[in-house]
């Protein structure tokens, strides 16, 4: 070998018997929480919350390039997420004005509320169950949610009726897509009752409701991941399992590493809750300065 490299037999063994490096003892380290913490959460975690995670757990401060090149050398990378399917408009004229206007940063708990249905598939049976949810704005904390085997009326009401004993006080907008349930007199009548102001996503703009489309990838491309789903009762409690994991146990950057549960729990206790804005888009900002000009 050392004559097919080209390197003498006294070089070979310096180098086999030689101190191990402190930065490499380090990255070795590092590897293993790595492999650790892609195997404990399900292969949900990129280079960016990897290195939070690891660094919120750990009390480190490794760097996200650092843990992005072990991870390369690794081949650990987050899973992919699905594309959405095609948003399916209702009639204008049953529809509330998109009053929220894609601002989607709070300043206290239930200043600002958005919700939302999603399907899942139960494997090998053709069947599906709708989850619904209402998520605050302010610490993204899903407030209540349902799960059932039809996605009706009594779904969303339930969901809404659920939110209401936990907040009895609350007058959020309410922001929602135009789904018939959204759209409905009834449903329409119990925001007005409550004193909420509806707000609803335009057509065909499923961005409206950027927020609650991306929990929903979030919990599908992790919830799938995280727990085995055999059956209808195997997905019930892995929906549960995981609203509880996000809500209670899931650290989240824009929030310095604290969960939803934390946040809101810290705004409610306090006189003036922490601001926690949004970090601008600087893809967005780019686009809109050479074509918005």
């Amino acid at each position: 070998m050392c004559k097919q490299l080209g390197i003498s037999h006294a070089a070979y063994y310096k180098w086999l018997h030689r101190p191990i490096p402190e930065q490499e003892s380090e990255n070795r380290k590092l590897a293993e929480l790595i492999k650790e913490y892609n195997e404990r959460f399900g292969h949900i975690l990129g280079y960016r919350r990897m290195t939070s995670w690891i660094n919120h757990f750990n009390h480190t401060n490794y760097s996200k390039n650092r843990v992005h090149r072990i991870m390369k050398k690794l081949g650990i990378h987050s899973v992919i997420r699905r594309k959405k399917k095609e948003y399916r408009p209702s009639k204008p004229e049953t529809t509330a004005e998109n009053k929220l206007k894609r601002d989607f940063n709070a300043t206290k708990p239930n200043e600002k509320w958005a919700t939302d249905v999603t399907e899942f598939k139960i494997p090998e049976t053709g069947k599906k169950l709708y989850l619904s949810a209402i998520f605050d704005l302010y610490d993204r904390f899903p407030v209540a949610y349902v799960v059932s085997k039809r996605n009706d009326n009594k779904l969303v009401f339930d969901t809404y009726d659920k939110a209401l004993i936990e907040n009895p006080d609350a007058k959020p907008i309410f922001h929602s897509d135009r789904g018939y349930q959204y759209t409905s007199k009834v449903f329409q009548a119990k925001l007005q009752n409550q004193g909420m102001e509806q707000s609803m996503s335009r057509v065909g703009h499923c961005i409206d409701n950027g927020p609650t489309e991306g929990l929903w990838g979030i919990i599908k491309s992790e919830m799938y991941c995280m727990y085995q789903i055999t059956d209808e009762q195997s997905l019930r409690l892995a929906i549960d399992r995981y609203m509880k994991f996000y809500a209670e146990e899931r650290p989240q950057d824009r929030f310095c590493c604290k969960t939803p549960s934390e946040v809101r729990q810290d705004a409610l206790s306090a006189k003036e809750p922490i601001q926690y804005p949004i970090a601008e888009n600087k893809r967005i900002i780019a686009y809109k300065s050479k074509w918005c000009a």
